[in-house]
């Protein structure tokens, strides 16, 4: 599976590795982390599929994001629950979002009206710890994202980069 991702800053990482302690319970916990912005699908042409994406992303500008807290899903439409993440308050990056379903095919559930910008942490554990996770302040993370990855799901790296202009 492709996808196109928002690398997160380091402070936002950094924030990841100070709640690890408090993921443990849960059945995976996430050591990399970004925040997917798109699944693009299979390709037997990743060119093809990558130059469909650049096109869609073209003229796209540098947006705003901000983490602003921790929540959960607690019941995903895929995979096992709750998955407990960063919330990412970012209109331009739904806006991005938008754009990119009129050019790919959607994932019902999980995309288009249904899409949440989130930085998974963890999954499948007990949703008492999600809903005591998710009632931590936590203090902002706001960052710019100047660029996207696009992103190879079966071995798990950055495959291109593209560009948002300021």
């Amino acid at each position: 599976m492709y996808s196109v991702n928002v690398p997160v800053p380091g402070r936002v990482r950094q924030l990841a590795n100070r709640l690890h302690p408090d993921l443990i319970g849960f059945e995976t916990v996430r050591e990399d982390h970004s925040c997917l912005l798109k699944r693009l699908g299979e390709a037997d042409h990743v060119a093809q599929l990558q130059h469909r994406a650049h096109r869609a992303l073209e003229g796209a500008p540098a947006v705003e994001a901000a983490i602003t807290g921790i929540d959960y899903f607690e019941d995903p439409p895929l995979g096992s629950a709750p998955v407990v993440y960063l919330a990412v308050d970012s209109p331009g990056l739904e806006g991005i979002h938008a754009d990119l379903t009129e050019a790919f095919e959607t994932v019902d559930g999980l995309e288009g009206g249904d899409y949440v910008p989130h930085v998974t942490l963890a999954r499948g554990g007990d949703l008492a710890t999600a809903e005591r996770l998710a009632d931590r302040e936590i203090e902002p993370v706001r960052w710019t994202v100047s660029e996207l990855e696009f992103w190879d799901g079966t071995y798990k790296l950055p495959v291109s980069r593209v560009s948002l202009p300021s």
